[in-house]
């Protein structure tokens, strides 16, 4: 052994190993590698570390996508979206059927993406019509789709 480069390197998983880096160039990894969530030596890239700091989010901006995400990990919310995507409003009579839910429960899942800021209300009479807010709902609800069916 190398000293501070570990085993693996040098040996026939390893072909080459980076002087500046002290690790293997080409160590094989896979997603089931139990030592993938973490670097095997602590060392950090300054230029990196910084451009990425120069890039960062305000604090508001973080607190407002953790707030949008969250509301995104409810199924009952994921199915109102799903079904206000499919046609351009529903009532919440019509979103309880749909979510398999009372109409109260419906209720309370709409009022928090309202507060979200990702469904808008529209009153005629009696009865409450719910849509998407805008554009930028149905691209997170294609995208997130989309992702969930690639595997």
């Amino acid at each position: 052994m190398i000293e501070g480069i570990p085993d693996s390197i040098g040996s026939p998983q390893c072909g080459d190993v980076d002087p500046v880096k002290r690790k293997c160039k080409d160590a094989p990894m896979n997603d089931g590698d139990s030592t993938l969530e973490m670097c095997t030596i602590n060392e950090i890239d300054p230029e990196a570390v910084a451009f990425v700091q120069s890039k960062s989010l305000p604090d508001r901006t973080i607190e407002r996508v953790n707030r949008l995400f969250s509301a995104l990990a409810d199924p009952t919310r994921i199915r109102i979206l799903n079904a206000l995507m499919v046609t351009e409003e529903l009532c919440v009579c019509d979103l309880a059927v749909i979510a398999d839910l009372s109409v109260s429960a419906v209720s309370h899942q709409l009022r928090l993406l309202r507060d979200r800021d990702l469904v808008h209300a529209r009153r005629d009479g009696r009865m409450v019509y719910y849509s998407l807010a805008d554009d930028h709902v149905s691209s997170l609800m294609n995208a997130g789709v989309d992702h969930a069916n690639e595997g």
